[in-house]
C-alpha cells in the first residue's frame, strides 16, 4: 500500500510541473531586442544622417595677456615679454608676437620656439589646438637728444597688455604716450613704472636725464624714389593716385617732403611706416619710422572745367635718383590724346607694372615710363573729346533660319529658329504682320509662353531654371490669314520685324507645286548668290595633317565656314546633311570610345556641325539620330594625332529603321586636291527648287502638335533667299505666279 501512494504522488507531482512549464511565457533568445516598428524605422533615419562636422573656429588664435618687464642698461632696453594665449585650430598654427622689437629668444615650458620673420613681424610656429605661454628676451636701442632719453615701445595686440620698466635715477619723471601710469617707486638709485598700454599700439616712453649721449656725426640723408602714377579723367575731375617707393641707401631719415602740385587736393595718404602727415603751404610733410624701404600711397583729385588738362607729378625733395610710370584711364567713352615731353617715353600698356594696373578700374588710354634728369622736367598734356554712353548689346542672333509654308488659300504658316548668345536680354520684341498670331514658342527644346504687350510680342528668351553658357535654340511658329491666290497675279510674304542684331538670315519659302512663280523682288537675294568658296582657295589652302572639310557651314551649296573643324589632337566632327543635300540641326550624334569605352555625345548646330574631343585611336563608331530621319551608325577607323571630320547623309524614315555604314573621313591630300574638291563640291549641294529637311519637320509640326488646323501642302516647290546684318526691320520678298 505504501509503494501505491508514493507512486501516485510523483505522478501528482510530475503533472503539476508540466502544467506550470505550459502556462510560463517563452523568454527571447540570448541577445534579440525586440522593438515596435515606429522606433525601428526612427533608429534607422538616426544612423542614415550624416555625422556632423566639427565647426572650425573662426579665428586660428587668440592672444590674452601680455606682460612686459623691461630695465635701461647704457644705451639699450632689454628684458623679456611673457605671452598668454590658446590656439583653437588644429595643425601647425603661425602666431603673430610682437613688431618693432628684436627677439633674442624664446621659449615656452623651457624649450625654444621656432620664429619665423614675415615684413617685420615675429611668428612662433605652434600645434594647435591648445594653450601657450611664451616667453621672449627682447631689447630695443635707446635715443638721446638734450636732456632727454626715450624709445619707442611696440604693444603686442592681447586683450590687455602691462609693462614694469626701471629706469636710472632715483625718483624719475617717466612719461608714457599713449598709456596710463598705475604706479611709481624709487629704491637703490632706481625708478619702477608699472604702465597698461593700448593693446596693438606702439607707446613712446622718455624722461629727463642728466646723461649726454655720446653724439655721433649725422650721416647724410639719401634715398631714391620710385613713383608710380594712375591718372583717371572723369566727367568733371582729374583724379589722381601715386603709389611711391623710397628706397633709403644712407642715413635715417625722420620726414619727407613732397611738392603737390598747385590746384590739387590731397584726399589720402597711406603707408606702413607713416607716422603722420602734414601740409604746409604747398608741401607734404610725411612723417615715418626708422626703415630702409618706405612706401607710401598717396591720392589727391581737382575738378575739370575744360577737356583738356596737363598731368601733375609728384616729386620728393633731395631725391638722388627719381624713376616712375604713368598710366592714363579715361571713365565713359572719349577720344583721347596724351601728348609726351622732357623725357617722357611712351611704352605699352602691357609694360605697365601690375601693381599700377590694380589700381585701374577703366580701359587704359595711355602709358608712359621717365627717369629724371637734371636739366629736364617730365611733362604731360591730355585732351579729350567725350561722346555719349550708348547701350550694350545684351543679345545677338548668329544667325535665323525661317522656313514659311504657303497653302493654295494663300495663308502662310513660318517657323523662326535663332542661334541666340544672350548676356542680360528677356525677351525677344516681335512686330507681326496685320492679321499674324503666334502659335507656339520653344527655348532650348523646352516650350514657353508667348506675350502680348502693347507695341508687339514678346518671345521669351529665357524660361525658369535655364542658364545658358553658350550659344542656344530660339524658334517660334506663327500664321498669317494672307490672301487668297487668284488665276494669277502678285503676292507679297513678310517677316516681322525683331529687336535682335542677325548676322545672317536664311528663308526658304514652301509654295504649292499648282502655282509657276517668276519675278522675285524684295530686300532679300536668291541664296546661290551668296560668296562660296572658289576652287583656287581649296587649292592654294595650307595642308593641316588631316582629312577635313574645306569650310564649314553651307552657304550657296558649300561648306565654307571654318569656325568648327576639328584642329587639335584627339578631335573627331563632321556636317550632317539629308538625302537632298541640306544641313540637318539638332541631330544627336554619340561616339563610343574605343579605349574605355565610354560614350561621348553632342548636337549638331545651326550648320550641322558636330565636333567631340579626347577620342583615342583605334576602330571607332558613331550614332547620328534625328526627328524624321533613320539612325545612322558609321564605323570608321580614327588616328588621334590626325583630327579628321566626316559627312553623313541620313535618309527620311519611313520605320524604325537603323542603317550601318562604314565612314570615310573627308581627307584632302597634296596630291588629290582638285579631284577631292569635285567630291566636296557634292558634299552640301541643294538640288534647285528641292524642299529641305525644314519644310519636312514643319509639316510634321503641323499634324496635331500646333493649336490650329491648316492645310499645307505636301508637294510643292522650295525656294532660298537670304539677308545679311537685319535689325529691327522687316524682311520681304514678292513674286508674280499663275497657275498650272
Amino acid at each position: 500500500m505504501k509503494n501505491i501512494c508514493l507512486v501516485l504522488v510523483l505522478i501528482l507531482s510530475t503533472f503539476a510541473l508540466a502544467q506550470q512549464q505550459k502556462n510560463a511565457l517563452p523568454f527571447p533568445d540570448s541577445g534579440g531586442v525586440t522593438l515596435p516598428l515606429d522606433e525601428y524605422n526612427k533608429l534607422l533615419e538616426l544612423a542614415g544622417k550624416p555625422t556632423k562636422r566639427p565647426e572650425i573656429p573662426p579665428q586660428r588664435f587668440s592672444l590674452q595677456c601680455a606682460e612686459l618687464k623691461l630695465q635701461v642698461e647704457n644705451q639699450s632696453v632689454i628684458g623679456s615679454v611673457q605671452l598668454e594665449g590658446e590656439v583653437f585650430r588644429k595643425g601647425v598654427n603661425k602666431i603673430p608676437l610682437i613688431k618693432g622689437m628684436t627677439i633674442l629668444d624664446a621659449r615656452q615650458d623651457g624649450k625654444g620656439v621656432p620664429l619665423q620673420q614675415e615684413n617685420g613681424t615675429e611668428f612662433a610656429v605652434l600645434t594647435g589646438p591648445g594653450a601657450f605661454a611664451i616667453t621672449l628676451t627682447t631689447g630695443m636701442p635707446l635715443r638721446f637728444e638734450a636732456g632727454r632719453a626715450s624709445f619707442r615701445l611696440p604693444a603686442p595686440a592681447a586683450s590687455s597688455a602691462r609693462v614694469i620698466l626701471i629706469v636710472p635715477g632715483e625718483h624719475t619723471s617717466v612719461n608714457i604716450s599713449p598709456g596710463l601710469i598705475t604706479s611709481r617707486s624709487s629704491d637703490a638709485g632706481r625708478t619702477t613704472i608699472e604702465a597698461t598700454l593700448v593693446p596693438g599700439q606702439p607707446a613712446t616712453l622718455w624722461w629727463a636725464t642728466r646723461e649726454s649721449a655720446v653724439q655721433a656725426t649725422p650721416k647724410e640723408v639719401r634715398f631714391l624714389s620710385d613713383v608710380k602714377t594712375l591718372l583717371s579723367v572723369s566727367e568733371s575731375e582729374l583724379r589722381v593716385a601715386a603709389l611711391a617707393d623710397i628706397t633709403v641707401v644712407q642715413g635715417e631719415p625722420s620726414q619727407f617732403s613732397v611738392d603737390v602740385p598747385a590746384g590739387y587736393e590731397i584726399t589720402g595718404v597711406t603707408g606702413a611706416s607713416l607716422d603722420s602727415n602734414e601740409m604746409q603751404g604747398g608741401t607734404l610733410i610725411l612723417k615715418v619710422s626708422p626703415a630702409q624701404r618706405h612706401q607710401f600711397l598717396i591720392s589727391m583729385e581737382r575738378s575739370l572745367s575744360d577737356s583738356k588738362v596737363g598731368a601733375p607729378f609728384l616729386t620728393f625733395k633731395n631725391a638722388q635718383r627719381e624713376t616712375g610710370e604713368v598710366l592714363v584711364e579715361g571713365t565713359g567713352t572719349m577720344e583721347l590724346t596724351a601728348t609726351e615731353s622732357g623725357g617722357l617715353k611712351r611704352i605699352d600698356v602691357k609694360e605697365i607694372s601690375n601693381h599700377l594696373r590694380s589700381l585701374a578700374h577703366f580701359s587704359a588710354q595711355a602709358a608712359f615710363r621717365f627717369h629724371r634728369q637734371a636739366n629736364e622736367q617730365p611733362g604731360l598734356s591730355l585732351a579729350w573729346t567725350r561722346f555719349p554712353d550708348s547701350s550694350v548689346l545684351a543679345a545677338l542672333a548668329e544667325n535665323a533660319s525661317v522656313t514659311t509654308l504657303v497653302t493654295s488659300e494663300g495663308k502662310t504658316l513660318t517657323e523662326i529658329r535663332l542661334t541666340v548668345k544672350n548676356q542680360a536680354q528677356p525677351f525677344l520684341k516681335v512686330m507681326l504682320p496685320a492679321g499674324a498670331s503666334i502659335l507656339s514658342a520653344e527655348v532650348a527644346g523646352e516650350k514657353v509662353k508667348p506675350v502680348q504687350g502693347p507695341d508687339g510680342n514678346r518671345v521669351p528668351l529665357l524660361r525658369p531654371g535655364f542658364r545658358p553658357a553658350g550659344p542656344y535654340e530660339v524658334s517660334f511658329v506663327f500664321m498669317h490669314s494672307g490672301a487668297p491666290f487668284a488665276r494669277k497675279g502678285g503676292s507679297e510674304l513678310t517677316l516681322p520685324s525683331m529687336d535682335l542684331p542677325m548676322s545672317m538670315l536664311n528663308w526658304e519659302v514652301f509654295l504649292p507645286e499648282r502655282y509657276q512663280v517668276k519675278d522675285f523682288g524684295g530686300d532679300v537675294i536668291a541664296a546661290r548668290l551668296l560668296p562660296s568658296s572658289s576652287k583656287e582657295e581649296v587649292l592654294t589652302s595650307p595642308i593641316s595633317g588631316f582629312g577635313a572639310v574645306m569650310g564649314g557651314g553651307i552657304v550657296g551649296g558649300i561648306l565654307t565656314s571654318p569656325a568648327q573643324l576639328p584642329q587639335n589632337p584627339g578631335e573627331v566632327g563632321g556636317v550632317v546633311l539629308d538625302s537632298s543635300g541640306a544641313v540637318v540641326s539638332g541631330a544627336r550624334v554619340s561616339v563610343t570610345n574605343p579605349a574605355n569605352g565610354a560614350t561621348m555625345n553632342a548636337v549638331t548646330d545651326a550648320s550641322g556641325r558636330w565636333i567631340i574631343s579626347n577620342l583615342s585611336s583605334g576602330a571607332s563608331k558613331f550614332q547620328i539620330a534625328a526627328n524624321g530621319f533613320n539612325s545612322l551608325v558609321q564605323n570608321f577607323n580614327y588616328d588621334a594625332s590626325r583630327p579628321a571630320e566626316y559627312v553623313s547623309n541620313l535618309s527620311v524614315a519611313t520605320a524604325a529603321e537603323t542603317v550601318e555604314v562604314e565612314a570615310e573621313a573627308v581627307n584632302v591630300s597634296i596630291h588629290g586636291k582638285a579631284a577631292q574638291f569635285d567630291r566636296l563640291q557634292n558634299y552640301g549641294k541643294m538640288p534647285s527648287n528641292t524642299a529641305s529637311s525644314n519644310v519636312v519637320n514643319l509639316q510634321r509640326r503641323v499634324a496635331g502638335v500646333l493649336p490650329v488646323a491648316i492645310d499645307v501642302p505636301r508637294t510643292g516647290t522650295s525656294f532660298q533667299f537670304a539677308r545679311a546684318l537685319v535689325l529691327d526691320e522687316e524682311t520681304k520678298v514678292t513674286f508674280s505666279y499663275k497657275s498650272r
